[in-house]
């Protein structure tokens, strides 16, 4: 079973069934609370018609108060229409709680969750210490029971004070999650402004320079044709030159580096709900050929991380080692899940060490754990020759 499709991240809406389903879940375990007042009408103790009335309040009291959780934590409602509805709650649980005694008076504690779940930090910080107060004062007015009364105070305030804490969660992670997004959204308006520059810088010049010649060759036909074809010479040469110049330049924009490929790393395990631990610099000037090699075998290694691994963490290193061979680069990728299926391996290792074999680099695996067997360790190295300046 995939847990992406069963899992809703913090201050994501749900998109399937099943997410609303655990979703749902989660709302609905703090509804366990709910056992007094259910208990207090299968006991017998009032009227049919204040049972039957009383079963009518609670299912509406829950219902009101599952579909305002769950829809505010997938989307910030309106204010009126969340604080109507907070009143509403309110005044369903007084009415209860004086209508059919002391199991009732539980319902202040869901109208405090739910002032902590969905109102603003200011105005929950003085409210639900007055839902509390509400509370104590129903209660005391009346012969329940003192110790009841105490008991339901600490989960009134604990669980509205919470549920402000969790809702901070939830706006921070959303706003992280559309920060995230704007970066990545202005690199990647920078990288098309490069490459554009880069384009302009290497074709503007040749392409003025084929467009002069042309008609310099056009005015010299038919009359000195000797002199026309030189210029079109010219102009073959120069078009050769600039076909060269954009392939180097494609080139190099298709050429993986580890920078790159450590900071994609980090944002695909963050997205895939795996704790990352990926460094955040590559050592400097690298080997153009060992560092392309190694930016392919990172980027296949965490994409097999989290489409196959099942893992919840994945720790990704890379540091230079002296070795009797001489001078190399080892990259080594560690998660704690499932471990390798023991059969041959599969087309992405293959890849990685065609790869690893045009530079003389080596691979190794093995479990992260040896003693269960559990989890998937790849290691690969590079040679540097004399030293991480020796580039090519």
């Amino acid at each position: 079973m995939n847990d992406d499709a069963t899992f809703v991240g913090i201050g994501r809406p749900p998109t399937n069934r099943r997410q609303v389903g655990v979703k749902l879940l989660w709302i609905g375990i703090w509804l366990a609370f709910m056992s007094a007042p259910v208990k207090d009408l299968l006991d017998g103790n009032h009227t049919p018609w204040a049972t039957a009335l009383g079963a009518l309040g609670l299912v509406v009291f829950v219902g009101t108060y599952l579909v305002l959780v769950f829809r505010h934590t997938s989307k910030a409602l309106d204010r009126r229409r969340v604080g109507t509805t907070i009143a509403f709650l309110g005044a369903l649980a007084v009415a209860l709680s004086l209508t059919l005694g002391t199991p009732w008076l539980v319902l202040f504690v869901y109208v405090s969750v739910t002032v902590g779940a969905t109102l603003p930090l200011r105005t929950a910080g003085w409210l639900i210490p007055a839902v509390t107060a509400v509370l104590v004062g129903i209660g005391l007015t009346g012969d329940h029971p003192r110790e009841i009364i105490t008991a339901l105070v600490v989960p009134a305030l604990l669980g509205g004070f919470a549920m402000t804490g969790v809702r901070q969660m939830i706006r921070t992670t959303i706003e992280l999650r559309e920060a995230r997004a704007t970066v990545a959204q202005l690199a990647a308006n920078e990288e098309r402004l490069r490459l554009a520059r880069d384009l302009h810088d290497l074709l503007g010049h040749s392409l003025s320079l084929i467009t002069l010649k042309s008609e310099l060759a056009g005015r010299m036909l038919p009359d000195h044709p000797d002199q026309a074809a030189l210029q079109v010479a010219d102009i073959e040469q120069v078009s050769r030159q600039a076909l060269v110049d954009v392939r180097s330049a494609v080139t190099g924009y298709r050429r993986p580096t580890l920078p790159g490929e450590l900071a994609g790393a980090r944002t695909a395990l963050a997205a895939a709900g795996i704790t990352a631990d990926v460094p955040t610099d590559a050592p400097d000037e690298l080997p153009v050929k060992p560092e392309e090699v190694l930016a392919w075998a990172l980027r296949e290694a965490v994409t097999n991380v989290v489409r196959h691994s099942g893992a919840r963490r994945c720790t990704v290193t890379l540091a230079p080692r002296q070795t009797l061979g001489g001078r190399i680069l080892e990259l080594t990728v560690a998660d704690d899940g499932r471990g390798g299926s023991g059969t041959k391996p599969g087309n992405g290792l293959t890849g990685i060490t065609e790869r690893l074999a045009t530079v003389d680099g080596t691979m190794t695996t093995r479990p992260t754990n040896s003693a269960s067997g559990k989890g998937f360790t790849l290691t690969l190295s590079v040679p540097l020759g004399s030293g991480l300046g020796s580039g090519e």
